[in-house]
């Protein structure tokens, strides 16, 4: 027979109730309000105010976004940059951590220091640059997923979970034949899938946002990241829009407005991304739970 709640309690629970859905109203209506403003005519949701449904529906805005070759290369270049960081980023976090979580492994501690020592202490920007020159690796697709693609956080997440995995299964699967190689992807690896499904969230997210590195290290703009190219038409707006091609005569009698084009463009770089979440939200809590308490 169920306990019945005091009255503190069903206040208490009611408080948190509020309490969340304040909280996910806060959170979610400025992403509704993008949405929204980037489907309204520009002439009537320029006075702004609290938008719950557009202000007379159109489209316009995100045709011209999607006619648009520097969204578009944009969107091709962030998609092939987080797919190949994401993915590379994931194997060789995980090889290097199987590496560090062998005992027996020489100079495993001392590795493991100078991994460590790297999360505290960078060169800075300048040997950076020179860094990426030396390695020819400036104003190409490359320095956009290669350079940042083996996080020391990351190996040190992966190792930990190692730790939960018996090692009697790596025994067994020795005495049987199989070399390390064998045992890493055909045991380690299907057993990892929570951790590693993780990982390539982190990364994947990571990339998808980055455009400093674009600003930085990409000369020729249309190798920019589509983040890159969405910076610019929010900081440079008018001068930005005509030179990606976008013109716009009179707010009033169009049905597009800078306004807009930005806010379309920002659904456009961030839906991505959110579908990506609901493939990997099984995973996500696990990995991230065994993967931070283990030690």
């Amino acid at each position: 027979m169920a306990m019945r709640e005091s009255r503190k309690e069903k206040i208490f629970h009611w408080i948190n109730a509020m309490a969340m859905v304040l909280l996910i109203i806060v959170m979610v209506y400025p992403f509704w309000y993008v949405i929204m403003y980037s489907l309204s005519k520009p002439y009537l949701a320029i006075n702004g105010g609290f938008f719950l449904l557009p202000k007379g529906f159109t489209l316009e805005a995100y045709k011209t976004v999607l006619r648009n070759r520097s969204i578009i290369t944009g969107f091709i270049t962030s998609a092939v940059a987080t797919v190949g960081g994401a993915s590379l980023g994931t194997i060789l976090a995980a090889m290097t951590a199987y590496s560090l979580s062998k005992k027996n492994m020489p100079g495993r501690k001392l590795l493991t220091y100078v991994f460590f020592f790297t999360m505290f202490f960078g060169g800075g920007l300048v040997p950076e640059y020179l860094l990426y020159k030396q390695f020819r690796l400036l104003d190409t697709y490359w320095v956009l997923f290669l350079p940042g693609c083996l996080s020391v956080w990351n190996i040190l997440v992966i190792k930990n979970f190692y730790k939960s995995i018996p090692d009697s299964l790596e025994e067994s699967a020795k005495i049987d034949g199989a070399s390390e190689i064998s045992v890493f992807f055909r045991i380690i690896i299907p057993l990892s899938k929570p951790v590693m499904a993780t990982i390539a969230l982190f990364l994947a997210v990571h990339y998808w946002n980055d455009f400093l590195t674009s600003v930085l290290f990409i000369f020729d703009k249309d190798k920019w990241s589509l983040q890159a190219v969405l910076r610019e038409i929010i900081t440079n707006t008018q001068e930005a829009m005509t030179r990606q091609g976008i013109t716009i005569r009179n707010e009033y009698a169009s049905n597009v407005s800078q306004k807009t084009i930005t806010m379309a463009t920002i659904m456009v770089s961030t839906i991505p991304i959110l579908v990506v979440y609901p493939f990997v939200q099984k995973y996500f809590v696990k990995g991230t739970m065994i993967g931070s308490v283990k030690g």
